[in-house]
């Protein structure tokens, strides 16, 4: 009896707020990835389908800082799906396409969830108690994460997306020197962020897609009212 009391008069807002936002990284994350070999699996690689990464288990794509600095910053990675882009008829146009898939997936996710967010406005956040606000909340979170990751990934500092993209305008010198100094991109990304300016231009940048986007919660809104 003594527990059963203890058990219901327990605070579960701290734990509720984590799962509310670590849920929307993990499924931002594990689509991303998801996303990149998927498209490159269909462009005639399957090292990612070798490599057990064609799966929604967001265990197989995490990169425990990457999450870590998602949660906490709103911009963070995941672990990099392989690719090897000599499996492509044309290598550098099938990298820089399978590097696209990812924010691309992103933009898809946040349009989804922002019109479930015009949705699910009143039922949710107007008519519902504290954990239907919750639930409301967490579909917020997933769309701006969702264009924070996009964001994020499209900077052309490797290892990210945006730097697979431009490396394929780039020539084979060029491109073989900038690989080699792959590497450090990350530990210079992670610097960056923590550093706060960095991550408060990506903030704005991120918070100015979401209102050009927000239309799509509107029309959502005004389906269902």
């Amino acid at each position: 009896m003594g527990f059963a009391n203890v058990f219901r008069n327990l605070d579960w807002s701290v734990l509720t707020d984590i799962m509310f936002s670590v849920l929307p990284a993990l499924l931002c994350i594990t689509l991303h990835e998801l996303s990149h070999g998927a498209v490159a699996y269909m462009l005639g690689d399957d090292t990612a389908k070798l490599a057990g990464r064609l799966t929604l288990n967001p265990i197989r794509h995490i990169d425990p800082w990457g999450l870590v600095m998602m949660v906490l910053f709103r911009f963070g990675w995941a672990k990099p799906v392989p690719v090897n882009m000599y499996n492509f008829k044309k290598p550098r146009q099938g990298m820089a396409i399978t590097a696209l898939a990812g924010p691309v997936s992103n933009l898809i996710i946040a349009a989804v969830f922002l019109f479930l967010y015009g949705v699910l406005y009143v039922p949710l956040y107007i008519r519902g108690g504290t954990f239907a606000q919750g639930i409301f909340q967490m579909v917020s979170t997933t769309a701006y994460l969702s264009l924070a990751l996009a964001v994020f990934n499209i900077i052309p500092i490797s290892p990210l997306d945006g730097s697979k993209i431009l490396f394929s305008f780039l020539s084979d010198s060029a491109y073989a020197r900038l690989m080699r100094y792959e590497k450090y991109g990350m530990i210079v990304l992670m610097l960056l962020v923590i550093s706060g300016g960095f991550s408060g231009v990506l903030g704005s940048v991120t918070g100015w897609v979401y209102d050009k986007l927000f239309f799509i919660a509107e029309f959502g809104f005004e389906l269902v009212n």
